[in-house]
């Protein structure tokens, strides 16, 4: 099931998402000091060209000041567009009842999307001992 709803969301606004992703890593990786912000938009990309079956965990140790400073920038520059990218989307794809399913993920991506540090991607079926997911899908 998770391979079918991959390719529908691939198909249905997954590739222009991971695309905005992309374009905010290359332009991120511009300057030494915001390369750590190109890694995240990468690893968001990866994420949002193929979701369902992966789950969004927060890290261990991953709540300290430096992710919340950083989080704070990151929603500034690149997480608030992109957060728009996906309501856009969402409302988009919700227009049919196949589409609705891929809605509801893109709203669930967008609290990671807006606050990605700190946080960790793993495959739905091994979540690590001890994490809580925050996003499933």
């Amino acid at each position: 099931m998770n391979l079918l709803l991959n390719i529908a969301w691939f198909i249905f606004g997954g590739f222009f998402l991971a695309a905005g992703y992309f374009l905010f890593g290359i332009l991120a990786c511009l300057l030494v000091v915001t390369i750590p912000a190109g890694v995240a938009s990468f690893r968001m990309a990866n994420y949002a060209l193929a979701p369902f079956g992966r789950t969004v965990v927060q890290k261990k140790g991953g709540g300290s000041g430096l992710s919340a400073v950083t989080n704070v920038i990151w929603f500034l520059i690149a997480g608030l567009w992109l957060a728009i990218g996906h309501i856009t989307t969402a409302a988009a794809q919700a227009i049919t009842i196949i589409g609705i399913p891929l809605a509801i993920a893109n709203v669930k991506m967008i609290p990671v999307t807006c606050f990605p540090f700190g946080k960790e991607i793993v495959p739905s079926d091994r979540i690590p001992f001890g994490y809580e997911p925050m996003v499933k899908l």
